[in-house]
């Protein structure tokens, strides 16, 4: 079973075929196909290391969901001056299940 790592959002992801990830929010409905491009390692029988990345391989997967994460709280004041400022923030996300790896 090979293994992959995958870059989006800032943020790298290891995957293999049948993992569903959550990641930042990527345009598209529920059942739309998307493919990842900047792919940093190809794992298997010969690992390959990206320079930064894999020339030629390529991690394809389908959007599940469109979702929204925990609520975070900001909270900021100033001492003494009663200044106080409290919001909410929920960062969207976007469910995906990997369907193949190829490189």
């Amino acid at each position: 079973m090979s293994t992959a790592v995958i870059r989006t959002g800032g943020k790298q992801y290891r995957v293999s075929e049948g993992d569903t990830i959550k990641v930042e929010k990527l345009e598209g409905e529920p059942g739309a196909k998307i493919s990842f491009d900047e792919v940093l390692l190809v794992g298997g029988d010969t690992p390959k290391i990206g320079k930064p990345t894999v020339s030629g391989a390529k991690v394809s997967g389908e959007i599940v969901a469109q979702t929204r994460g925990d609520k975070l709280i900001v909270f900021k004041f100033k001492r003494r001056k009663k200044y106080r400022r409290k919001a909410g923030h929920r960062q969207a996300l976007t469910q995906v299940k990997i369907t193949g790896i190829q490189g």
